[in-house]
Formats: structure tokens, sequence, C-alpha cells
């Protein structure tokens, strides 16, 4: 049967993907990568050879139509992001509502993504937490830290290095400098590391320190 496959891949150590997902990307009919130089290294390595195509945020609302069409004529697809799950802050959203709208059946694998493993290991309690994601870089931004305030589940934010002391700063503004936070970077690789201590710390800490790697932020907010 036709169908949509969502396939999480690898957020670092490429021995993290499962057999299953391995398994239903050497069988589907095409493969849609959100990069596809980053993904033909991991299909290569698991010599995966199904066809390969594009589908990123620049491009999804083009090539909605056509996909749609593929799977209705009997394609089978599956969708990869360059790591973790897609459609979590990743494209795969529109795609998947699509199919739905249209019927056609839509199946979720079971693997990574960065949030839970740093929530995981942060020390922080995670029964009720709020990812966040990435703040907005301009508009919105103080809206949405106002918003947040009193929030009293732990909250879980998405960074870029270039971004995290001036996000650290506004945490340090908006929820308070005592505030504990857990910070992960590069996990699953080689040089995984994470800080955990104060917001007034965290920003001592990377003024010292310069930023490398994607970040998880986990903030107590209670």
């Amino acid at each position: 049967m036709s169908k949509l496959f969502i396939v999480p891949t690898p957020i670092g150590n490429l021995g993290d993907i499962t057999f299953r997902a391995v398994e239903t990307l050497k069988t589907v009919d095409l493969i849609l990568a959100e990069d596809t130089r980053t993904s033909s290294k991991l299909l290569k390595h698991y010599k995966v050879d199904s066809k390969l195509e594009s589908y990123h945020m620049h491009n999804e609302h083009q090539r909605l139509k056509a996909i749609i069409s593929k799977i209705i004529g009997g394609k089978t697809i599956a969708l990869i992001s360059d790591a973790g799950t897609p459609s979590i802050s990743d494209p795969g959203f529109l795609l998947i509502r699509e199919c739905i709208k249209h019927n056609i059946q839509v199946e979720c694998l079971p693997g990574a993504t960065a949030l839970i493993t740093a929530l995981v290991i942060s020390g922080i309690p995670g029964d009720k937490f709020l990812f966040e994601g990435f703040l907005p870089t301009k508009k919105g931004r103080t809206k949405r830290l106002k918003e947040l305030v009193d929030e009293k589940k732990t909250i879980v934010f998405y960074e870029s290095p270039y971004r995290i002391l001036k996000t650290l700063k506004d945490f340090s503004d908006y929820f308070g400098t005592e505030n504990n936070i857990s910070i992960s970077r590069e996990l699953t690789k080689i040089y995984e590391e994470t800080f955990r201590g104060t917001v007034k710390e965290s920003i001592i800490h990377f003024e010292k320190n310069k930023p490398k790697g994607e970040f998880v932020l986990v903030l107590s907010n209670n």
C-alpha cells in the first residue's frame, strides 16, 4: 500500500538509527531529505540506494502537490530530516497534513529527537514540559518571552551558537538570574557536553568559552 513514512535519523551518532528505519529506507520508492548532501552520507553508510530528492523549508509548498500525486499514484515515500524526527522544528507538518486530507496513510517510526535527550539528562523535572523550539529572532521575540514568564512547566528551547548568549541574557531579563538551566550541545557526538547551573552562571560560562555546535536549552521556570 502506498503511504508516507516519517523516519527519524540520528542526531549525531550514526549508530543510533533503528533497524526498522534502515529497512524502511531501503524499501521505499523515494526518500525526501532536508539536505541531500547530509543525508547521502547516512544512506551510503547503510547501503541505502533508494531515490533521493530534496524537501526543505524553501521548497515544501511548491513540491507538495507533486508529492501527494506520487503517493496517490502508488509510490511509497519516506521523509527524513538532517537529524532527529521530521516535523519537530523541521519540515514535515505541511506534508503530513496534506496526506491526512487525502486519506493517505502516514506511519511515523520511533527514533531520536534532541529535545527529549537533553531533557532527560538535564536533571530538571521533565514530567511536564513545554517545547518552544527556536525563539523568534526579531519580530515577536519580546512578546513571546513575556508570554512565557508565567509558565510553570520546564521549557525546552533550541538555539544556534550565534544567538545563544543573546538568548541567555534575555532569559536573565525575563525569567531571572537564578533559574536553573541545562544546556546541551553536540548530543551523541564525540564532543557532547552539558552545562548545568543558573542562568547567570551560564552567561559567564559562554562568555569565557566560545559557543560551538547546536544547543538545546532546558530551563526550570517554577
